[in-house]
């Protein structure tokens, strides 16, 4: 039979445990509807641009002596991944999904023959693939510190990665991140960056002219792109880590008062077993004399 104390003592520290799971979703719920805000603001922009970038990708990608951002290096040998994940755990699968999708990347491009570096944007990701990845792991990103992301974030993430491109470090470069649907669905995604893809969503027909030229308006506007696209990624991280673990802490708070039902019935049994057994010793007793 369980002991009382320790029954009751197990409820109280449930207890406390859902007073935190409770506070902790309710936290996420107010992140959540800034970054959710963030998110969905920025995705007119970002879709406005690759449309824009679409089409002069379209008419100047194949000439010769177009920007390396678009057309490669002519190889695709060396990858670099970039691995976005939260800094903070206790949001359900949402890190070890993204994980999940860059590893899966990674074994792929080795089976391959191809060569792969890791770059980690948040703790999570660089702690879950040093295990596996460690010796192509070439720098780490840390955010611990940013309350909330902004684009000098993703400019200076945007740098590291264009640096080491010029370098001749890599030739093509995939960055990882969760797009935010909802609160109970993230979608781990994989996009390419380098060299740039970009879908065309341009109405047919529709005629621009650029000064002063193509190719030079591209060389500016490539390494924005790289940025652009990894704020967007940094946005769509943030809401889906709020959601994530808005889901998971709501799981926990229901899954704790479950528990504390099932342990108050389990104690209010075992102390109705023990009354029961003292009244049969004290019957005894006085039947004994």
């Amino acid at each position: 039979m369980p002991n009382l104390s320790d029954l009751k003592n197990r409820i109280a520290s449930v207890k406390s445990t859902r007073k935190i799971t409770k506070a902790m979703q309710m936290v996420a719920s107010a992140k959540l509807r800034r970054a959710q805000d963030a998110a969905q603001a920025g995705r007119p922009y970002a879709e406005r641009f690759n449309s824009v970038m679409a089409g002069l990708a379209a008419s100047v990608g194949s000439s010769e002596g177009g920007p390396k951002l678009l057309t490669g290096t002519g190889s695709d040998q060396t990858h670099l991944l970039v691995v976005m994940t939260a800094e903070r755990g206790l949001c359900g699968g949402f890190n070890s999904n993204i994980v999940k999708l860059a590893r899966m990347a990674g074994k792929m491009l080795l089976a391959e023959g191809k060569t792969v570096k890791v770059l980690t944007v948040g703790k999570k990701g660089r702690e879950s693939l040093k295990r596996e990845f460690g010796d192509m792991l070439v720098d780490h990103v840390d955010l611990s510190d940013v309350k909330r992301v902004g684009y000098d974030n993703a400019a200076a993430i945007a740098h590291n990665v264009l640096s080491r491109f010029d370098a001749g470090e890599f030739d093509v470069a995939k960055i990882f991140f969760s797009e935010f649907g909802s609160i109970v669905n993230q979608v781990p995604t994989e996009l390419q960056v380098i060299p740039a893809k970009f879908e065309s969503t341009i109405e047919e027909g529709t005629v621009y002219d650029y000064e002063p030229s193509q190719e030079g308006i591209l060389a500016e506007l490539l390494p924005r792109a790289v940025s652009t696209q990894i704020f967007t990624a940094l946005l769509e991280n943030a809401a889906s880590e709020q959601g994530a673990r808005m889901s998971a802490m709501d799981n926990a708070t229901r899954n704790a008062g479950e528990m504390i039902d099932k342990l108050t019935i389990k104690y209010n049994r075992s102390r109705q077993a023990k009354i029961t057994n003292e009244l049969i010793e004290i019957i005894s007793g006085a039947e004994a004399l």
